[in-house]
């Protein structure tokens, strides 16, 4: 599946942090978007690990954007918190093809190769300023 809850979180967890001036604790988000604290925390920690966030500690601490909103792509920020590459079916990807290797006769490879390839681009281009927008 392309989209999960974890992409949804981290996208609406960036809509909010992006609109603060000062860092944005897990407590707060988890409160506003009525979603389990562990599991945004740890949405967030990804975020923050591929350098889309920055982490602050202590009582004031807490996460902020590491650069504008317009620097980063809603696929790159789909990839981080699904934690593997978008796709629209596992044989669509780069290092997959059928699971059950029939991919010789499969007549919607080439349907999904195409699908993929728009998914791909869109998200490539459209940026979280784009959402928040």
């Amino acid at each position: 599946m392309l989209l999960t809850k974890a992409s949804e979180y981290a996208l609406l967890s960036l809509i909010i942090i992006s609109q603060k001036d000062k860092p944005q604790d897990v407590d707060s988000l988890s409160t506003q978007l009525d979603i389990s604290k562990s599991f945004l925390a740890k949405i967030l920690q990804s975020l923050a690990k591929e350098g889309i966030l920055k982490s602050f500690k202590g009582a004031h601490g807490g996460f902020l954007l590491a650069k504008n909103p317009n620097e980063f792509s809603i696929k790159q920020i789909v990839a981080c918190a699904e934690k593997k590459p978008t796709m629209v079916l596992e044989c669509t990807t780069e290092f997959g093809c059928c699971p059950s290797n029939k991919s010789d006769f499969c007549r919607i490879l080439p349907f999904l190769n195409k699908l993929q390839s728009k998914i791909d681009d869109f998200l490539d281009n459209m940026t979280l300023k784009d959402i928040i927008s």
